[in-house]
């Protein structure tokens, strides 16, 4: 036998035998997201209009837990030291799947569910990222899961986990701290996006601080030499980011904004500050880099005898992939498909792109489309989420589909539109039905959870994971605050 042909005979040998539901069981499954989908396309647009930041997402994460309990779910609120994150649970026993669910929004991102830049409420939060729908697609997902458990008798226990503060706030990172995934046997994700796919693996790990620095105020004019300029070691330090710049990996993300630079001009700053986010894909990259970042502001402060003061850490891990459960959830999303947008629809979607950059607008049957399942490439664009935490303590698969109009970037106007309309709603549906059909895949075929152990464990290999956060810092409830 030839050496080609033997190593790939060994190679499916090694793949575990994956026990599909019956035809009848994945219809049956999706009749369950389809029955309940109209309450819970009803709980996105209630989230939608909520619109809370991060750590105050009080009604969202009320308005869930109301709706899991009243499908059966015991409920455990405020873990983590978290007020809105909460754990909901059903069933007992091994193995422990888990969904997860966000639901907070961004700042300044307000937007009417219409094709023009109107704000519902100017400079207030709207929710750019689609979490409105993240978290209500994720919780129909476990509702129809739940529902095909009793009616089977399914062992198992299935977890619904609503984590807060995505955007920013590491809300995962402490609830991985706290030890709430220790138990978890695949963790289950999806997020909204532009388009169908599988998200195996990927994300930018990100890490994240404000750097306050602190001078001496003076008469700007009559005695400046008795002043120490903190605004001057922003400067400072924002220039020598711009030269670092040009000597660190090309797949690498820095951006910062100034969130303090004085009170008036003819007084010498002795307080400013400037927030900063570096990413890069790989969490050992992306600590060398942070470490040099660290010594531009200790530098700032030196040449502007300022002190300055790092705190408000927050840190996100990149996504650890998972080969065996890949796979599956691309059969997955496949047999369920995507879908057509309808006249109405249509007309949304195509006054919106009229807004998008030239260029930036594909087709609209991308909603319909599937695409193939692909490795990570480490300088594609992607942005960050905490999700990555996760997959460095459980093995994680998750998907994307299509609830924005195609060519809608995340973190705009446009997306915050689209996740207020049908066309969000639609494609959460989708979401919804992929992940019901992998969680069962997973209550059925211990094979798989077995292969998925393993290869969480061979992607490991080599790698230690440690978040950038420190161990003592508790969970910033007020990192929106400028103060």
């Amino acid at each position: 036998m030839p050496l080609s042909l033997r190593t790939a005979l060994v190679f499916f040998l090694a793949i575990p035998a994956i026990a599909q539901p019956t035809p009848a069981d994945r219809t049956q499954i999706l009749k369950l997201v389809d029955a309940n989908a109209a309450q819970y396309k009803q709980v996105s647009k209630d989230i939608w209009g909520f619109a809370e930041l991060g750590y105050h997402e009080n009604k969202s994460s009320t308005l869930l837990q109301d709706q899991l309990k009243k499908a059966g779910f015991s409920l455990q609120a405020g873990v983590a030291d978290e007020p809105t994150a909460f754990i909901a649970s059903y069933g007992s026993g091994k193995p422990i799947i888990a969904i997860l669910g966000e639901f907070d929004a961004l700042p300044g991102l307000s937007q009417q569910a219409i094709a023009t830049r109107e704000a519902v409420v100017s400079g207030a939060p709207g929710h750019g990222c689609g979490h409105n729908l993240l978290g209500a697609g994720a919780a129909l997902a476990a509702v129809a899961v739940k529902d095909y458990m009793a009616d089977h008798h399914v062992v198992g226990t299935l977890r619904f986990y609503g984590t807060p503060a995505e955007e920013g706030g590491s809300g995962k990172v402490y609830m991985v701290r706290a030890g709430l995934f220790k138990d978890v046997d695949v963790v289950l994700q999806w997020h909204p996006a532009d388009r169908n796919a599988v998200s195996n693996g990927g994300a930018l790990a990100v890490t994240s601080a404000r750097f306050t620095f602190h001078g001496v105020a003076a008469h700007a004019a009559m005695a400046p030499d008795r002043g120490r300029s903190a605004l001057d070691a922003v400067m400072l330090m924002g220039n020598g980011i711009e030269f670092l710049r040009e000597h660190v990996p090309a797949n690498t993300r820095i951006h910062y904004i100034i969130t303090k630079g004085g009170v008036a001009p003819n007084i010498v700053p002795d307080i400013a500050e400037i927030d900063l986010m570096a990413r890069n894909p790989y969490n050992e990259t992306l600590d060398g880099i942070w470490a040099r970042i660290v010594k531009i502001a200790n530098g700032a402060a030196m040449m502007t005898d300022t002190t300055v003061e790092i705190r408000n850490i927050g840190s996100d891990a990149n996504i650890i992939p998972n080969d065996a459960l890949a796979p599956v959830a691309q059969k997955n999303l496949e047999f369920v498909g995507g879908f057509k947008l309808d006249p109405a629809q249509t007309e949304f979607a195509t006054s919106l792109q009229k807004t998008l950059p030239q260029g930036a607008a594909p087709s609209l049957d991308q909603t319909n489309i599937i695409l193939p399942l692909r490795p990570f490439d480490p300088n594609a664009p992607s942005a960050s989420t905490d999700v990555g935490d996760i997959s460095w303590n459980v093995p994680t698969i998750g998907f994307g589909t299509a609830t924005f109009v195609p060519g809608v970037a995340a973190h705009t106007w446009q997306a915050a539109a689209s996740a207020g309309t049908s066309i969000g709603q639609d494609g959460m549906v989708i979401a919804s039905k992929a992940l019901a059909l992998t969680a069962v895949d997973l209550f059925l075929t211990p094979s798989l959870v077995a292969a998925a152990q393993q290869d969480f464990h061979k992607q490991l290999q080599g790698k230690t994971y440690e978040s950038a956060i420190p161990p003592t810092q508790k969970p910033l409830l007020n990192y929106r605050d400028n103060d």
